[in-house]
């Protein structure tokens, strides 16, 4: 069980030690939420004693400004340096190799490029003028090239073609998309039969070359959309080539997961497949500095996205390769390689956390390094780590932490003025018996303004995913503190099927959609209201999104007496429709055995829609229009069935929102709708 010395390391880490209680400070709402400063672009120089990271500062009217900053390593109390003051965003930082300049992109006139900016003064300089979008780079080790993924159109030889193309489709007065093979969209986009492809240009000083389609004629994305980047691309040691993850083209694109890597000169020609015996996930290649080795990410089982990620290790001389800690039982999100090029260094969910860890590629010993909160490793200052810390009660800073997990230090605090007027709830990890007698974690958290002796309603969030996991992080969505703030006791429990757990619990949902998490859920919230006497378990709403919201519809329907109201946001309905028109087909024909035509059973087992003479608890739902994940007419369906029955129900679409609420302001509706309606049944 996570003790309350947490909570303090939290706290401390955050700079706000037990001010986060105190009297004098607000209660969180979204209204601070939405105005917080937010880091992005963090940026490591060759030798490790310079940091440049974005900051988007938001001002008390909504304005915001993103700006660079340079930050000195070898010197905590030293103040940042403001490097740039245009307006727009630059992103995408890297340092030069000799570690005097930096690269970034920016979008200064009207088309994203390429600049250039000395470190020692002077403004920066545009180093590209290309007629499309530059959306993402990577320096090659010698400094020499620049890798660059942008927008185009397979056949296109020339970027002017792809611009025309994209020109011609704008001014195209009608309407009509044609396809002839799946995937037609995916998450939020209709495809426009352009993709991402990889380019390869040199690059010395304020100049650049004529960049190579290295990726030509391919009708694939690189990265792979949506939410990929340059993580999945890598110069060899000796900057002559490129590896990265894609998919083969094929009509197959909806329903595999056979990411592989492909091996490309930097001078273009065919890819060689460094991975085609796994027919499954294949990511994040890295390269050890001499060139003995190359690590990487892998999945095992086709099809399934959720898959434990091996770490492979492949050496270059030999061809020979190995699974590097096969006992270890997590799943890494990240890996780099250490300076001696045989130890790497990854992060991982774990048990509420994202942790940092060590791993000995040679006889796989894994040691962990900083287990609290969500870390997400940047890269190494000599003998430290240089990482990103979010917390429960922290939105993001810098910190640093020796190599053997001694010597954390804060970095950065940009938040320090926002934070000081915010009152956070008081949390702790905790655990209980779920399904099978099994250990199961969450977490509770204290309404910001909890007195000793009195109950409070309670707020039961339910996480997407389904293999997901609401731990010890900072959301700027699904944010749990906003709730403490409202007053409500929060509680969060990682159900069977959650990550960072072992893969064994995370695979235990798969075709048991409406089972173990379900009784876990149950016992859960019985457990905890047992061990929190203020928590209200009798008076309480549960709420979640995604797989989350699926679970409030099938709570109506198989626990209708365990909660006051529901919260349902983009949660599947009908699992016959959802089927056929979600776009990623290779998530519910893992999940639930194949096809809806070859498993009909289990899809109607666990179909919420079977069970709607249950249903009377009331439930706000809310979807929004772009939403192809699981589309807007699954929340409509929902909500017309209880609007025809007279089960107590509002609904809330955004025409322009996708999966997630990203726009500020909807995002303050998002939550004065859920507050208010929550408010409302519990009586608070």
């Amino acid at each position: 069980m996570k003790k309350l010395s947490a909570i303090a390391l939290s706290l401390a880490m955050a700079g706000v030690s037990g001010a986060a209680f105190a009297s004098g400070a607000e209660p969180f709402t979204v209204q601070h939420l939405v105005k917080l400063n937010k880091m992005h672009s963090e940026a490591l120089s060759p030798d490790g004693t310079k940091l440049v990271y974005g900051l988007k500062e938001i001002n008390d009217d909504g304005s915001n400004e993103s700006n660079l900053f340079l930050l000195d390593l070898t010197n905590p109390k030293a103040a940042p340096l403001q490097l740039t003051s245009a307006k727009g965003t630059e992103h995408d930082v890297v340092f030069a190799a000799d570690g005097k300049s930096i690269l970034f992109l920016a979008g200064r006139d009207g088309t994203s490029q390429l600049y250039r900016l000395p470190l020692n003064g002077g403004e920066a300089v545009k180093v590209s003028d290309l007629p499309l979008d530059i959306n993402g780079i990577k320096l090659s080790p010698d400094g020499s090239r620049l890798a660059m993924t942008l927008r185009v159109f397979p056949e296109c030889d020339t970027l002017e073609c792809s611009k025309d193309k994209f020109d011609a489709e704008a001014k195209r007065k009608s309407t009509g998309r044609e396809y002839s093979q799946l995937m037609v969209r995916h998450w939020d986009t209709w495809h426009d039969h352009a993709r991402n492809h990889l380019f390869v240009a040199d690059i010395s000083g304020n100049s650049m070359g004529t960049p190579v389609n290295v990726t030509k004629g391919l009708d694939t994305e690189v990265p792979p959309k949506p939410f990929s980047g340059m993580e999945e691309v890598a110069f060899t040691a000796d900057s002559q080539y490129l590896v990265y993850s894609a998919k083969a083209p094929s009509k197959d694109q909806a329903w595999t997961t056979n990411y592989d890597l492909w091996k490309v000169s930097v001078k273009g020609g065919d890819s060689e497949n460094l991975t085609a015996n796994n027919i499954a996930w294949d990511a994040q290649p890295a390269f050890s500095s001499d060139g003995a080795y190359m690590a990487y990410l892998a999945m095992k089982r086709p099809g399934f996205e959720a898959d434990r990620y091996a770490i492979m290790l492949r050496d270059l001389k030999t061809g020979q390769e190995k699974e590097v800690a096969p006992l270890w039982d997590r799943s890494p999100s990240s890996i780099q390689f250490g300076d001696d090029n045989r130890t790497l260094y990854v992060t991982a969910q774990d048990v509420g956390q994202v942790s940092i860890f060590e791993v000995n590629t040679q006889f796989g010993d894994v040691r962990s390094i900083h287990n609290d909160g969500s870390n997400s490793l940047i890269g190494l200052s000599g003998e430290n780590l240089v990482f990103t810390h979010r917390s429960l009660v922290e939105p993001g800073d810098v910190y640093t932490i020796g190599k053997d997990g001694d010597r954390l230090t804060r970095m950065t605090d940009v938040n320090k003025d926002k934070l000081a007027k915010i009152k956070f709830g008081e949390f702790q990890q905790f655990s209980f018996k779920g399904w099978n007698n099994e250990t199961v974690h969450g977490y509770w958290i204290k309404p910001a303004n909890y007195k000793e002796g009195e109950k409070y309603p309670v707020a039961y969030l339910v996480h997407g995913g389904p293999q997901g996991s609401f731990g010890n992080s900072f959301s700027h969505r699904w944010n749990a503190q906003l709730w403490a703030g409202a007053g409500y006791g929060v509680v969060m429990v990682d159900f069977h099927g959650s990550t960072g757990y072992g893969q064994a619990f995370t695979d235990s949902i798969s075709q048991d959609w409406g089972g173990k998490p379900l009784e876990d859920l149950q016992k859960g919230l019985a457990a905890v209201g047992s061990q929190q006497k203020w928590l209200d378990v009798s008076n309480a709403c549960a709420l979640g999104g995604s797989y989350g919201g699926y679970m409030m519809n099938w709570i109506q329907g198989n626990w209708n007496d365990g909660f006051t109201c529901l919260v349902n946001h983009a949660g599947l309905f009908d699992m016959r429709s959802m089927y056929h028109v979600t776009e990623e087909l290779w998530f519910p024909e893992y999940e639930f055995g194949g096809t809806y035509q070859k498993n009909r059973d289990l899809y109607e087992k666990f179909n919420p829609v079977n069970y709607v003479e249950n249903w009377k608890t009331p439930m706000l739902v809310i979807h929004g229009e772009k939403d192809f994940r699981v589309p807007y007419d699954q929340g409509l369906a929902a909500f017309s069935f209880m609007q025809r029955n007279g089960i107590p129900s509002e609904l809330l679409i955004f025409p322009e929102e996708n999966h997630w609420i990203l726009n500020p302001e909807n995002l303050q509706q998002w939550y004065a709708k859920v507050l208010g309606w929550m408010d409302n049944w519990t009586g608070k």
